[in-house]
């Protein structure tokens, strides 16, 4: 295997090694477990969103500052380090979130710092993408990583689900055995398991990622210095966003779309949760289907992004995200599409799973996309800060999402309608992606004005 070849190889582990905080935890495994405890699928969207959404604001932040700090310095790894540990510590943590003794905030407190750490994280890694290949090259590239985490995402969900995952009544995993290592399923210590089986997942292949992957090495100064002069810049950088019209009309975009897909991916297992009355272990196989779907459609479009760029990849991806979204609406057990339905009916689960299926098609799509489009509307000597800011942009308004969902579903007592402002989003963001050009402003980029 040649040098390249292990960097590109390298940084696709670090997709496979933190895919499974999204697919396990955060949609498919851990949330909807969090419901089945408080037994109120409302009141656990509702701490959910909040929770969520405050760690989002932690993120949206801090990510610029670290960005500016991190290109300055002219290193990246030792951040990565770093929010790799917080990663781990937090996944672990979910293992003392027992049943019997659950305190939801601690458990959120957890989960947050988990989640900070890797989105912290993938903001620099995303930062390295550049230095991989040719930008023809990248979205081919970023297409593949992305179905390679969804890949690795789906072998962790099916190992939770065959060895570990306990259903909540008969306390076997899904192939009818009683979760491994002892683990006992009476305090549920085979779904609570997912904590620290997901802290252990990435650390063991975020091996490859650390021993393949060796950044350009580049002109710095030392941390101290580089923090000191990071927020002015920072500041400077963003003052100067209107001056780069293309870059400011796709990060507001991205804003409004990628916060209303993680509010899919966030809620999805919750809402099927709480409204089909799903155990873990079939939201689990909804889980698979999406990330097989999502891995196949990763690919291929990252093959169409190489051939026809991002932008028109982003748009068929964010219109069919929007219509999958308003016929989650009108699934529910009662009726599904406006047909009634008795309660032993199959078709509610059905149609659930094809949407399932389309929401991993259409967001692996998305989110492989977006990174690459990132890239083009970026200042090349400054990229770290620049997913520094496709981070804040991301989480600046991330609140949108999960506090609209809480809010509207405690109003209207119904998870299925909570689920409404998601579309509103979607459109939102779609109309924006008009102003974008596919190259952005190359001819615009100079130093921020101090």
């Amino acid at each position: 295997m040649t040098e390249t070849r292990r960097r590109i190889w390298g940084w696709w582990f670090f997709d496979w090694a933190s895919q499974p905080y999204n697919t396990l935890l955060l949609t498919f495994i851990f949330g909807p477990y969090v419901v089945k405890v408080m037994g109120d699928g409302s009141a656990a969207q509702t701490v959910w969103g909040y929770g969520v959404g405050a760690a989002g604001v932690l993120i949206a932040l801090a990510s610029p500052l670290l960005g500016a700090i991190a290109d300055r310095a002219g290193r990246r790894m030792a951040f990565i380090w770093l929010f790799s540990l917080m990663y781990f510590v937090g996944a672990w943590g979910l293992w003392w979130a027992a049943p019997q003794d659950f305190n939801v905030w601690l458990v959120m407190l957890s989960f947050c710092i988990g989640l900070i750490g890797m989105e912290f994280a993938t903001t620099f890694t995303n930062a390295m993408m550049p230095d991989l290949a040719p930008p023809e090259d990248l979205g081919r590239i970023s297409g593949s990583g992305w179905a390679f985490g969804y890949v690795g995402g789906v072998l962790a969900l099916a190992i939770m689900l065959l060895f570990f995952a306990e259903g909540e009544t008969s306390g076997r995993t899904l192939i009818g055995l009683e979760p491994l290592f002892g683990l006992d399923p009476t305090t549920r210590e085979g779904t609570r398991f997912v904590g620290p089986f997901t802290a252990i997942w990435f650390a063991v292949f975020m091996i490859p990622f650390f021993l393949w992957v060796r950044e350009p090495k580049r002109p710095g100064i030392g941390i101290v210095a580089a923090a000191r002069g990071a927020f002015p810049e920072t500041v400077a950088t963003i003052r100067d966003l209107p001056k780069h019209r293309s870059l400011l009309a796709y990060l507001v975009s991205s804003t409004f779309y990628r916060d209303a897909l993680n509010g899919m991916y966030t809620f999805g297992g919750i809402y099927a949760a709480g409204v089909l009355g799903w155990e873990v272990t079939e939201v689990g196989v909804f889980g698979i289907l999406a990330a097989i779907t999502g891995a196949i459609f990763a690919w291929l479009g990252g093959k169409a992004d190489s051939r026809l760029g991002p932008k028109p990849v982003i748009f068929a991806s964010v219109v069919l995200l929007a219509l999958v979204c308003l016929g989650i609406v009108y699934v529910g057990r009662e009726a599904v599409f406006g047909l009634a339905v008795g309660p032993e009916s199959a078709l509610p689960d059905i149609a659930f799973y094809v949407l399932g299926c389309l929401i991993g098609a259409g967001g692996g799509v998305l989110q492989s996309a977006s990174r690459t489009m990132m890239v083009r509307q970026a200042d090349p000597s400054r990229m770290t800060e620049a997913f520094g800011l496709y981070a804040l942009s991301g989480k600046a308004m991330s609140w949108i999402a999960p506090l609209s969902i809480a809010v509207t579903t405690q109003i209207t007592g119904s998870q299925q309608l909570g689920i409404i402002p998601l579309i509103v989003l979607f459109v939102i963001g779609l109309s924006l992606l008009v102003f974008v050009k596919p190259n952005g402003d190359k001819d615009t980029w100079s130093a921020p004005s101090s």
